[in-house]
């Protein structure tokens, strides 16, 4: 194949690529016809061949070619010419280095004129890197002929001199001043040995310090004395000595620094983390070592991992939390149906055999109530009733419930608190959390043994593991003496559905239900266990004022007289279930899908005794219903009926409401505390939702 040539198009570019430099190829590549040097195909012989000169040359050349002065140099210049290597390249010299222009212009002028320039050590201050710098040169400028023999560039050859002129002024200063250097360094190395915040030392490898500096004393206890006189792996940490001393011994084989960490014994029988830089003494026997003490970068390290392992938990649980709350929302709108038509069907006439299915279709339907109302503990979107509940009463009323609970192989200790100790909870959730958390004891003691539930009072100050705000707290204790569990089970205990029982056995959400109902009532949960040794689970709520609402309300509907009640829910199943419980109780009920309807139907025929509305529906909530019906009828009962408190966060605290599902003695005893005709018009704020 043919090779390129220098009259071919490609020949220059090639020829100059030949030349094996960098500086070759960059030139190759370049597009000179945006330069006064034009196409490098259109280059003369004569710039071709002096370009092809200094590629080749070994020595720093730099050539400016025409009245533009373009620059055109070799490797070993670009070395010199530093950071302003390659975009120096081309460049017009005045340009490239504007800092010695006047300068280069008188270069140029000789050199254009057929002259010659020679300088030996020339100072020039130059901008390399960025930044001003005293530098000094041989410099030799020469002609260069163009094919007419006229001078049509400039070649500097140049050597730096720098370190050579230096050198000669770090020996002529020094004569002139040593011994005044030698005490302003020894005094500057004094200062630094005694002011350095690391330690500082010389040992040799042997295993002895023969020099340290006062920030040992400061940093480890230590004193001069102590450190000089005992070998220095005796301050070593047993598990980091083996690591250590081969990093030394390495550093003295290979002639290296090196860098490692160890902990080192301080004087008050404690350990800190130091990284060490070690380096070796020409002499061969002593290194010289700096150590940085990492207490407080390893402690600061390990609570932005604590913080960001929280967050990580905290958002983990927000999206779990989102989705069994919604989980549950749906299951409770597919219980309500069913419940209401097992409930319906229970009251009429069965046979026995027909009475024990149903009465175990109820049973299982009010173990998947309690299951989903565990979800929505876990999620915190049950609804909390804020109540001054009276601990001892409470505690001592659950006794036999928790005893027939545990079993006959569990002794159970009751350790209640005074008559006047109190909390800020709501006593059903509060008592199915402690039953949860008996539970889960008797199943850690499968052997039998003995359970202590004890009540008392506790004040929090400052931080707490449990992450309670300081203040008055009621701590309900919950010992058992079975397994125990392991540090990682504890990590892990309070994660939804995770459970060491066997599959079957457990939901995993027990404990998940206890946390969500401390976070959600402003307390905690905190957990004290070590395998073979029981746990103690501690459940923290906001102490009250004393003043305890001892009254119980009643379940119990009694004698009702048949109402005509509007009755509002877009699911169909739902409301239908829900109007057979009414009408089984004697009630007239008319159905609608929307609030829309129920307006509708209350302006024609506002004779309505009673408006139960769901509260989840399109175009119109329960609460805009709610509102909009006052205005039409001011006085008109309402009862909502909702799938999971938080979504009713608009509706104000005394519009009467009932949960999903329900049964039918829960809903007639709802209905008949409700003030026929003497309701109070309510301002219920309609917030639309977003979407």
């Amino acid at each position: 194949m043919p090779q390129p040539t220098a009259d071919s198009p490609a020949g220059t570019a090639a020829l100059f690529d030949r030349t094996g430099a960098q500086c070759g190829r960059l030139i190759a590549e370049r597009d000179w016809s945006q330069t006064p040097l034009g196409p490098i195909e259109s280059w003369p012989q004569s710039l071709t061949t002096a370009t092809v000169t200094l590629l080749t040359s070994p020595v720093p050349i730099v050539m400016l070619w025409g009245d533009h002065s373009v620059m055109i140099y070799n490797d070993a210049y670009s070395l010199f010419a530093g950071g302003r290597h390659p975009a120096l390249l081309g460049s017009n010299v005045r340009e490239g280095w504007p800092e010695v222009s006047d300068f280069n212009d008188h270069v140029m002028k000789v050199g254009l004129a057929g002259g010659t320039l020679s300088f030996k050590d020339q100072e020039l201050t130059l901008y390399r890197h960025g930044v001003p710098e005293q530098v000094w040169m041989n410099l030799d400028y020469s002609p260069v002929h163009d094919e007419c023999g006229q001078p049509a560039g400039v070649f500097c050859i140049l050597a730096e001199t720098t370190e050579a002129v230096r050198a000669t002024a770090a020996l002529r200063e020094l004569n002139e001043t040593l011994e005044a250097q030698v005490e302003a360094r020894s005094a500057e190395r004094d200062r630094l040995w005694d002011l350095s915040q690391d330690m500082l030392a010389r040992a040799d490898f042997s295993g002895m310090m023969s020099a340290v500096s006062p920030a040992w004393e400061r940093v480890l206890g230590w004193s001069e004395a102590e450190l000089l006189s005992w070998p220095y792996a005796t301050f070593m940490h047993p598990d980091d000595m083996d690591a250590t001393l081969s990093a030394i011994g390495g550093m003295a084989e290979k002639r290296q620094p090196a860098r490692f960490e160890n902990r080192i014994a301080t004087a008050d029988g404690g350990w800190k983390v130091i990284e060490w830089t070690v380096a070796p003494e020409p002499d061969g026997v002593n290194f010289i070592a700096v150590g940085r003490d990492l207490s407080q970068a390893k402690a600061r390290e390990t609570e932005l991992q604590l913080a960001q392992d929280a967050l990580r938990q905290s958002q983990k649980m927000e999206a779990l939390g989102q989705l069994t709350g919604g989980i549950a929302h749906d299951f409770n709108n597919l219980l309500t149906p069913i419940i209401g038509a097992l409930d319906v069907i229970r009251k009429q006439e069965q046979t026995p055999r027909h009475l024990r299915l149903l009465d175990g279709a109820l049973t299982s339907a009010d173990r998947a109530k309690v299951l989903i109302a565990r979800l929505l503990s876990f999620a915190r979107k049950q609804r909390l009733e804020d109540r001054e509940v009276g601990l001892r009463r409470l505690l001592l009323g659950m006794t036999d419930l928790i005893a027939k609970s545990l079993g006959p192989t569990i002794r159970l200790e009751l350790q209640p608190p005074a008559a006047s100790l109190s909390a800020r909870i709501d006593p059903n959730q509060l008592e199915l959390a402690i039953l949860n958390l008996a539970v889960n004891a008797r199943d850690a003691m499968p052997d039998g043994g003995r359970l202590r539930i004890a009540v008392r009072e506790e004040t929090v100050a400052g931080i707490h593991p449990a992450g309670l705000r300081p203040g008055n707290y009621a701590r309900i204790d919950v010992v058992d003496d079975g397994e125990g569990m392991s540090p990682q089970t504890v990590r892990l205990a309070i994660e939804p559905f995770y459970s060491t029982k066997e599959v079957g056995k457990g939901t995993g959400l027990g404990l998940s239900m206890v946390h969500g109902l401390a976070a959600q009532s402003g307390g905690g949960l905190s957990i004290a266990s070590k395998v073979g040794a029981g746990t103690t689970i501690s459940l923290w709520v906001p102490r009250g004022n004393g003043a305890c609402d001892e009254l119980v309300p009643s379940d119990e509907a009694g004698e009702i007289s048949p109402r005509n009640i509007l009755l509002v829910d877009d699911e169909d199943l739902v409301r239908l279930a829900t109007a057979e419980m009414l009408k089984e109780a004697g009630h007239r009920v008319d159905q609608v899908s929307s609030g829309a309807a129920a307006l509708d139907l209350l302006r024609r025929e506002p004779c309505y005794d009673v408006l139960i509305t769901d509260y989840a529906m399109p175009l119109m909530s329960g609460a805009a219903l709610i509102r909009a019906a006052h205005d039409v009828v001011p006085t008109l009962p309402a009862l909502l009926v909702t799938g999971y408190a938080s979504e009713t966060s608009d509706v104000p605290a005394e519009v009467p409401r009932i949960e999903k599902p329900f049964r039918s003695a829960e809903l007639l005893t709802r209905i008949a505390h409700l003030d026929g005709g003497k309701a109070e018009r309510l301002e219920v704020e309609y917030k639309q939702p977003a979407g």
